[in-house]
């Protein structure tokens, strides 16, 4: 494992830990959304505690944490042996165990659609088709 792997790993999970869903509740609401609805950090959780508005800003950050972190490991982590996938997976696992929340967090649904966004758009496009289809199907 290289040294430039451990550093972009550790930028990934530190992006990842950012709780934008807890410090917008906290700060505009003065809640802690982690005390309502399913009890974790995600957007979905943020639309059902905090309304519309603040959870399409949570769903925003959640996505960019994603792409940010995929773009950082594409353009200054380059090392052709490591996928940035390896790297931005990091803060996936940042999101779901955040440092800055007491290792308690959301699902990283929406970060992993901002990493996969990053990478390769139409992939989350094509996984987007497929969940609608299966959620259409399953109702």
């Amino acid at each position: 494992m290289s040294f430039t792997f451990i550093i972009g790993a550790a930028i990934a999970y530190l992006l990842g830990s950012i709780p934008s869903g807890l410090w917008i509740g906290q700060t505009f609401f003065q809640k802690d959304i982690r005390e309502f609805g399913s009890g974790n950090l995600g957007s979905t959780n943020a639309f059902r505690v905090l309304g519309p508005k603040a959870g399409s800003i949570v769903l925003f950050f959640d996505v960019f944490k994603g792409s940010l972190a995929t773009i950082l490991a594409m353009t200054i982590f380059k090392q052709p042996s490591i996928s940035p996938l390896w790297i931005a997976s990091f803060a996936v696992i940042g999101h779901t165990f955040p440092l800055f929340a007491s290792f308690k967090g959301g699902k990283a649904v929406a970060t992993f659609a901002g990493m996969i966004l990053a990478y390769q758009p139409l992939l989350l496009l094509y996984g987007l088709i497929i969940f609608l289809v299966l959620l259409a199907i399953t109702r």
